[in-house]
């Protein structure tokens, strides 16, 4: 997808300005053509004041979310809020008829995110959760030859993410939706729907708790998917590891490695590596502005009226197979899914491609509790 030759701008808020927001959101809109910073929201007014400084907008608070919705200073918000929020912002957000770039996992909850879409369809704005991967050229890439059967018949999937949460950190008390599996595991649960093109019918999950941590959930889980045709998709997340990610994919053809796999920054390459018919090969477009990338894609589809593809409907589906994985947890036993029909899914149509922005450095973020210690 290319830069528009239009000269209109979607202009964004940001809620919620922490780590990704500063971090990587905001300075990556500046690559988006499409795309302005308007305002930005938090709850805290001391920090509101070096936030107008640093970035020459205006800061709102939490309370008067009415008033900017009402403003006609915004057309568009980024919502990064902690995930128990996303419900409380985003359907007034969409009530309003504005559009909405929600992070993921869309809500915590089915029932909310059935909310946030019934709100969608009150307001008429769109609403795309933020699947940055959506928009990256090797993940597309790679989706398009699943879809194609340049592997063969899909067999299996295999995934590991990890990182290191400190336990000051807001994350690590906040329970399962706050946790690892919600967090990481919805990178991995994404990935496999989309590659294999259907829809989990089956969860199991086991989970520990890391000796010497206090975190207040199994910060250490596997979990396993079960597909209706006998596939077989498994992951481990955790948030007390070094950094860690990895993706394997294998069919009756060929088989596919993916590392790095989820991460962001400057520097990040998306890359994969196939072997099929005992020939190696090593694909990769090189490290991309993930964060403009997406924003992007989303303006350009306000801007030409067209559906998003990471919608909510993407999203509920993903948030059903957590609550699941929550639920198995708790009781030890597997968990049902009802069947779902496939989706259409990503299209090569989405890869924007955009030369990388340096993100500031951890210390320049302004009343941010870095989430780890060293992120992959």
């Amino acid at each position: 997808m290319n830069q528009p030759t239009h000269d209109r701008k979607i202009r964004y808020a940001v809620i919620g300005c922490g780590q990704i927001s500063q971090q990587s959101f905001i300075p990556g809109i500046e690559r988006a053509a499409n795309s302005t910073l308007a305002a930005l929201m938090t709850g805290d007014m001391k920090k509101a004041e070096a936030l107008e400084a640093r970035y020459g907008v205006r800061v709102w608070h939490y309370d008067d979310l009415p008033d900017l919705l009402a403003s006609g200073e915004i057309d568009a918000v980024y919502l990064a809020t902690p995930n128990s929020l996303h419900r409380q912002y985003a359907v007034p957000v969409l009530e309003a008829g504005l559009h909405l770039l929600l992070e993921k996992p869309m809500a915590t909850s089915v029932e909310d995110c059935e909310a946030i879409l019934q709100a969608q369809r009150n307001g008429g704005g769109k609403l795309m959760i933020a699947y940055r991967l959506h928009c990256e050229p090797a993940t597309v890439e790679l989706v398009s030859r699943c879809r194609d059967g340049d592997f063969g018949t899909l067999v299996g999937f295999s995934s590991v993410f990890g990182q290191d949460v400190p336990q000051s950190n807001h994350r690590a008390h906040g329970g399962y939706w706050s946790g690892p599996v919600p967090d990481l595991g919805n990178y991995p649960i994404n990935a496999v729907r989309h590659m294999f093109g259907a829809e989990p019918v089956e969860v199991t999950a086991a989970g520990t708790r890391t000796p010497g941590r206090n975190f207040n959930f199994e910060d250490t889980v596997s979990v396993t998917l079960r597909f209706a045709d006998g596939r077989i998709a498994d992951f481990i997340v955790s948030y007390a590891s070094a950094p860690v990610e990895g993706m394997t994919l294998f069919g009756s053809r060929g088989s596919v490695k993916v590392d790095p796999c989820y991460t962001f920054g400057p520097s990040v390459a998306i890359t994969y590596t196939t072997l099929i018919d005992g020939k190696k090969d090593r694909h990769s477009h090189g490290p991309v502005e993930q964060f403009g990338g997406e924003t992007f894609y989303f303006s350009e589809c306000i801007l030409k009226d067209q559906a998003p593809e990471p919608d909510g409907e993407d999203g509920l589906r993903d948030v059903r197979v957590l609550v699941a994985a929550e639920a198995a947890l708790r009781t030890g036993e597997p968990q049902s899914l009802p069947p779902l029909a496939a989706r259409e899914g990503i299209q090569q149509d989405q890869v924007v491609i955009l030369p990388p922005v340096e993100e500031p450095p951890e210390s320049d973020l302004i009343g941010v509790m870095v989430q780890a210690v060293s992120r992959p």
